[in-house]
Order: C-alpha cells, then structure tokens, then sequence
C-alpha cells in the first residue's frame, strides 16, 4: 500500500540512470540540472532508484524548500517502465508511478478505452 499523496497535476520525471542512494538535496539537483537538463527548482517531481531497484528516492521543490521521498524495499525490487529513448530521463504520469511504488506488474497492465478531451490529450 502506497500512501505517498502527491497531485496528478504534476510532472513526474524518471531519471534512468543509477543513483547512489547517499545523495541528498544538493546532490540528486545536480543530477536534474546536469543529466535531466531540467530545473530542480520548477515544482517538477524527480524520480531516482540505485542500481538494484531497491531503493528509490523523489525530489520535489515545495516553493520554499525541497522534499525528499524516500523508500527502501525489504524484499522485491521496483520494476521501471521500458525506456523509449536512450536519454537519460522519461516522464512518468502519476498514476505509473503509484503502479511503481504498489508492486504493480507494468507489463501486464491494460486500460480500457475512455473518452478524452483535446485539452487532455495534448498534456
């Protein structure tokens, strides 16, 4: 069970690369900047997981400092999204991310058709 409540009205950036777990505030904005090429400071959430996907961590700008999110798995490990590019960074939707953080095999999720707005669309 997930109780991490953060608005689907935000972005959700995955950092594809492994990220050393000791990192903090200043460290994992560096990775944003640097390897993301996007601000830490745009109210964007950004996704870091280590190398054996046991460990992830979010970084979010609160408009007067930064959150950290941090989860360690006891057993299992956090399945990620296939890459469609070879950047190193993919947004998620809010909702990929709570599949991330339940256990939700990814592969074998299907969604059925529903109505969408040309406004919805284009986001």
């Amino acid at each position: 069970m997930s109780l991490l409540s953060l608005p689907s009205s935000l972005r959700y950036y995955l950092y594809n690369g492994n990220t050393n777990m000791r990192k903090s505030y200043n460290g994992l904005s560096i990775v944003v900047r640097s390897e993301l090429g996007r601000s830490p400071l745009n109210g964007d959430v950004f996704i870091f997981f280590n190398k054996h996907r046991n460990q992830m961590k979010l970084l979010l700008w609160e408009g007067d400092g930064f959150g950290i999110y941090q989860k360690r798995l006891e057993k299992g490990s956090f399945e990620l999204p296939k890459q469609g590019a070879d950047g190193p960074g993919m947004t998620l939707t809010h909702q990929q991310l709570h599949f991330i953080l339940q256990g939700v095999d990814l592969k074998s999720v299907q969604f059925r058709k529903r109505y969408q707005s040309h406004k919805q669309q284009m986001v």
